[in-house]
């Protein structure tokens, strides 16, 4: 008869998944009709490593599709949530004003370099594009730099909205300062 085992196991004030749980656990059963005998184990004396509750998701950027967004190596399309430059390669809109000097900036920013995505709660947007977060290596905030540099405006679509009242402060301090698209496009 198998027995099963359900139990959580707490490190600090963090559930650990299942499998990171099992990890810690050794078991045992002499007969199947006794339940198994459970050790507690260290992290270092298992063989799978625990695995960390946050993901790595870093990746290349191979280029600047435009000022919002990018391409990664692996092929996919990452549009950064919370903002909006102005059009370049909409194929029903003109190239809208500071378009070009936005897709540059972002160009020069980010097309070669390594970011980390993180994503708020939609996963792709209409065309199939990723939908994240963007920071560099360094910690700089792609979406956050665009936006207090004058190259994009705060343009919140719920559900995703977990860094839009930073946006739309840095958008209104870069309006009132007369950066990028606040003094060009007028």
């Amino acid at each position: 008869m198998a027995a099963i085992l359900t139990f959580a196991l707490f490190k600090g004030l963090k559930l650990l998944s299942p499998k990171t749980a099992r990890s810690f656990i050794r078991t045992s059963s002499a007969s199947s009709a006794q339940p198994p005998k459970i050790t507690a184990v260290s992290p270092s004396e298992t063989k799978e490593k625990p695995t960390s509750s946050v993901p790595e998701d870093v990746y290349l950027v191979t280029r600047a599709v435009d000022g919002d967004t990018i391409e990664l190596e692996t092929g996919q399309k990452v549009r950064y949530i919370g903002i909006d430059t102005p059009e370049t390669v909409h194929p029903k809109k003109p190239v809208q004003c500071f378009g070009k000097e936005a897709s540059e900036f972002n160009k020069n920013l980010v097309t070669g370099k390594k970011v980390r995505l993180v994503k708020d709660v939609s996963e792709t947007d209409k065309y199939g594009r990723l939908l994240r977060y963007v920071y560099l290596e360094d910690g700089t905030f792609v979406n956050l730099k665009l936006v207090e540099e004058g190259y994009a405006q705060a343009d919140t679509f719920p559900p995703d909205v977990k860094h839009s009242a930073t946006f739309v402060a840095a958008a209104r301090e870069a309006r009132e300062a007369g950066r990028g698209l606040w003094s060009a496009c007028r």
